[in-house]
């Protein structure tokens, strides 16, 4: 049980606290509820390109990571399709700074052309190295072109193509920050050896005159049900073939979210699931094969990723994966096996609950997507889940109509 407390400022800030007297260190975690789904469709790769600028200076501060280094503290941050996170992890008697330095750049960013320049360099070379220049780096830009025709997901987070963050101008920058990175799109949460008394007084100080912004109310185009499959072929410079499927699967905030969950862990949670042990380690067709989801807030994708032993024909795998997903529609799992991936979530969330800076994170998710306390209670939505809703949800998810099937071949 992971408990905390809460209250808002007047300028809409969500505070939440969670007092751990056991550790001498504190940490500062700001989640901002915007992501790569909120970007024009002309203007994509802004929210990761905002990580990067959040780092370059801010209105009092020219140096961000001078100040936080002089206190003991570290930080980083990360940006989804969903939302964006920002954390600082320093010892408890310097809790201050950490405010200071995040309410200065939640206040204004030094919108500066040589910040913008300096930072989209980084992010155009990120790009080329990850996406461009890296074997399979392309796989995931394509399919979601081929998995979404309308919804915002059908981008990645870096951006849908180089061009959009070469072409960003610094007055679109702006209206992207104040737009988004207000108090009102924020949730605050400080844990550690602090109380409630002190951020309480803290918060106040330090992001209490900063100006609300307008609550950001989405209105985004929801993805019609996919009716037939989709295929693409790719081949390139990569050392073997490798198949990617794709479907669509329940959000992270539907009740059947937890069954979808659980039916990946059963086709990919370690060394004994079903992919591995039957088409890796007895029929040798995969060197290695996944099934992994990406928790999205609105409907996501599934996905089973292999690469195929050498010699293997690809209709030969995709037939083989094609069997085991079968096996999940048309045959109840064992209460065993159900009970195997069960305890394995528990001991997941139990290992996620030990790290302070863990707790944090996860107490700014559950808050973004209802309410903190959700953390709590968590595992009993997976403890409930039947073998016939694993069965319901492998039908609902793994039916021919909701593939996406990439072939990926190792050409010249």
């Amino acid at each position: 049980m992971v408990h905390f407390s809460k209250f808002t400022l007047d300028n809409g800030l969500r505070v939440i606290v969670h007092e751990d007297a056991t550790t001498p260190m504190a940490v500062v975690n700001v989640l901002y509820d915007v992501g790569a789904r909120d970007e024009d469709p002309r203007q994509t790769g802004f929210a990761h390109l905002f990580e990067h600028l959040m780092f370059g200076g801010s209105v009092n501060i020219p140096e961000y990571d001078e100040p936080l280094q002089m206190a003991g503290g570290e930080n980083n941050a990360y940006t989804t399709n969903d939302l964006t996170n920002y954390y600082i992890e320093l010892p408890a008697e310097n809790l201050e700074t950490a405010f200071w330095l995040e309410s200065d750049r939640m206040l204004s960013l030094a919108f500066s052309e040589k910040s913008l320049e300096v930072q989209r360099k980084v992010v155009v070379e990120e790009y080329k190295e990850h996406y461009i220049n890296k074997p399979y780096g392309d796989v995931w830009h394509k399919m979601r072109e081929l998995a979404y025709s309308t919804h915002p997901y059908r981008w990645m987070t870096i951006g849908k193509e180089l061009k959009h963050i070469e072409d960003a101008k610094l007055e679109d920058v702006k209206s992207f920050f104040y737009r988004h990175y207000r108090p009102q799109n924020a949730i605050l949460v400080v844990a550690g050896k602090v109380t409630e008394a002190q951020v309480k007084e803290l918060a106040q100080k330090w992001f209490g005159d900063i100006p609300s912004g307008e609550r950001y109310v989405r209105h985004l185009p929801q993805e019609p049900v996919q009716e037939a499959p989709h295929f693409l072929e790719i081949k390139s410079k990569v050392p073997l073939d490798a198949l990617y499927k794709a479907y669509h699967m329940p959000s992270r905030i539907d009740p059947k979210y937890y069954a979808a969950d659980l039916v990946s862990d059963v086709l990919s949670g370690g060394g004994s699931s079903r992919l591995h042990q039957v088409l890796v380690k007895e029929k040798k067709l995969f060197s290695n094969i996944e099934c992994y989801h990406f928790g999205s807030l609105d409907a996501g994708l599934m996905a089973i990723e292999g690469k195929l032993v050498k010699g293997v024909k690809m209709k030969d795998a995709e037939k083989a994966v094609e069997e085991e997903l079968d096996k999940l529609r048309n045959e109840l799992i064992s209460e065993r096996e159900l009970q195997k991936v069960k305890n394995r979530v528990e001991s997941m969330l139990a290992f996620e609950d030990m790290g302070l800076l863990s707790r944090a994170n996860n107490l700014a998710f559950y808050e973004l997507i209802g309410d903190a306390a959700d953390m709590n209670t968590e595992f009993a939505k997976y403890e409930a889940v039947t073998v016939a809703d694993i069965q319901e949800q492998a039908k609902a998810i793994f039916s021919p109509a909701n593939a996406n099937t990439i072939h990926y071949y190792a050409g010249n």
